[in-house]
């Protein structure tokens, strides 16, 4: 039950990533915009998509860094006394 939050951490981060990723390095996002008529955000897009791109990539990174390290520091030391 403890690892559910960190894999849905991790899951939240690695579709972040895809999406963002997907509407920076492809024209899905301009094509959409441009098909019901809001062809004016195009020109803003990398405010928004390059930041988000980040944010995920951090999620995700922090995600797999939890995972590693396992159950915490507390509970293993009092498992030693």
């Amino acid at each position: 039950m403890a690892k559910l939050p960190q894999n849905k951490l991790l899951a939240t981060g690695l579709a972040g990533t895809f999406i963002a990723a997907l509407c920076c390095f492809t024209p899905v996002l301009v094509v959409l915009l441009g098909a019901v008529g809001l062809s004016a955000v195009v020109a803003n897009l990398d405010f928004v998509l390059l930041p988000a791109l980040v944010f995920f990539m951090g999620i995700t990174i922090y995600a797999f860094v939890k995972r590693k390290q396992g159950p915490c520091v507390a509970s293993s030391q009092r498992d030693l006394k």
